[in-house]
């Protein structure tokens, strides 16, 4: 068949199709919602499509333990400015965990215990040598490949840098842990460009890096967010409506869902992570980028966990490294009889959500007095509706792929928090992506109207 019969099929299925509107948005998390929204105020007719049976996507607020908890984004920050002007748009309030009063970390095969602060001041010369070029490699995180010289270290691993530093057994072990809770993953599979990613929103501080990507937020939860801003759009808002395939050509796109219903609109945002834009059925296919991207994967794999003990205890903060199941775990909240704490590994494979055993086992490489009453979390790697964590891309993967996801094709747009440029797989980047492809989406029919109208809208 012929590409000119490629597409004149494909307008006899626009032609057939059993709705129509302006856009079509794939995905009900932030950055499909900022997009509904965004598309809404400009008077377009839009329908968000979301599989899950909530709004939200990988930001999720559930009541567990008797409180809120987050199972998947959650730490905002005045330096994220897309969020934070999000929150400070709805009046919505931010807090904090109690403040670490120990800190447990490993050296070798032995523990070590003090401050927070000591910690901090152990990995602060290592952190300060392995994020020495973030300035001249990112000198703008709002338009990350700008700068000269990524291309050349791209290839790098977060691990070949700190092989490369000198650093003492202790000193290495401690700087290793610290990136392998901020990668959710092995510090060999996170590229070196990420950490200077992270480090180059905070204009080269590791220092504010950490405060701002690991320590506030909402006091209401994700929660609050997501319902503020579903509450302002004007789209049509569908849960349990899962996509299974997309149509597309210059003119506008066809969205078919498992039900066989199928929409035609003039323009269609996709807002799948990485691992999984790249496998949504699209006729003509996605660009090679966005479908060896997905191939790839992300370097994050890893898994949270809420873990409640029972109290009284003193908070605490404790690193161990991407070989043990937990590799990060703090007090998150405090209470007379009980407290909650957050924990990460680096490879969800290797501890269940629900395996209270395992935890157990788990926090004695720290502590062996904390009595486990309960544990929970959700396996976003094995969950099809996402199948990774936070972004954290592999090496080589920012340099060859980043440009081609952003991109559009014909009538097809993306968006989505692994697609921003500053705060890449935070909620901000969610924020931000969503803000881009709204712009652009509006701009593109704004343009369209004017020409189909001989020079003036109708």
């Amino acid at each position: 068949m012929t590409t000119g019969e490629n597409e004149e099929e494909r307008m006899a299925n626009a032609d057939t199709a059993d709705e129509r509107t302006d856009v079509v948005i794939v995905g009900g998390g932030i950055a499909g919602l900022i997009t509904a929204r965004e598309l809404g105020r400009t008077g377009l007719r839009v329908v968000l499509l979301e599989a899950r049976d909530r709004l939200g996507g990988r930001v999720w607020t559930d009541h567990r333990f008797g409180r809120d908890l987050e199972l998947g984004g959650t730490w905002v920050h005045w330096l994220q400015p897309h969020v934070w002007a999000e929150i400070t748009r709805y009046g919505l309030e931010v807090t904090r965990g109690p403040r670490p009063e120990e800190a447990y970390w490993l050296a070798g095969g032995e523990l070590r215990t003090g401050t927070l602060d000591e910690f901090m001041t152990l990995i602060d010369p290592g952190m300060r040598a392995l994020l020495a070029e973030t300035m001249t490699r990112i000198p703008r995180p709002d338009d990350p490949l700008a700068g000269d010289g990524l291309a050349e270290i791209d290839h790098l691993s977060v691990r070949d840098r700190l092989d490369a530093l000198g650093l003492s057994v202790e000193e290495y072990q401690a700087n290793e842990a610290a990136w392998v809770g901020h990668f959710n993953a092995p510090t060999e599979d996170g590229a070196y460009a990420s950490a200077l990613r992270w480090t180059a929103a905070t204009a080269g501080s590791w220092h504010l890096m950490h405060e701002a990507s690991a320590v506030f937020r909402l006091t209401r939860g994700t929660r609050a967010l997501v319902e503020a801003i579903a509450a302002e759009t004007t789209a049509e808002l569908r849960t349990g409506t899962e996509v299974t395939g997309v149509e597309h050509d210059g003119g506008g796109a066809v969205v078919t869902t498992a039900d066989g219903h199928r929409i035609a609109a003039r323009r269609a945002v996709l807002t799948l992570p990485q691992n999984l834009l790249g496998s949504l059925p699209v006729e003509p296919p996605l660009c090679a980028a966005k479908r060896a991207a997905t191939e790839e994967g992300t370097a994050s794999k890893g898994i949270k966990l809420w873990i409640r003990v029972r109290g009284p205890i003193r908070p605490f903060f404790a690193y161990s490294s991407a070989a043990h199941p937990l590799s990060v775990v703090r007090t998150e909240y405090l209470g007379e009889q009980d407290a909650v704490l957050v924990a990460f590994g680096a490879d969800a494979r290797r501890i269940a959500a629900d395996d209270l055993h395992a935890v157990r086992a788990a926090l004695r490489v720290w502590r062996d007095d904390l009595e486990v009453l309960d544990v929970t979390g959700h396996d976003w790697m094995a969950d099809p509706r996402s199948r990774e964590t936070w972004l954290i891309q592999r090496p080589n993967q920012l340099t060859r792929y980043l440009r081609e996801q952003q991109r559009a094709e014909g009538a097809l747009h993306v968006a989505g928090g692994d697609y921003a440029n500053v705060w890449g797989g935070f909620i901000d980047g969610a924020v931000e992506s969503g803000l881009r492809a709204a712009r652009q989406v509006a701009a593109e029919l704004a343009a369209s109207c004017t020409t189909d109208t001989g020079g003036g809208r109708e």
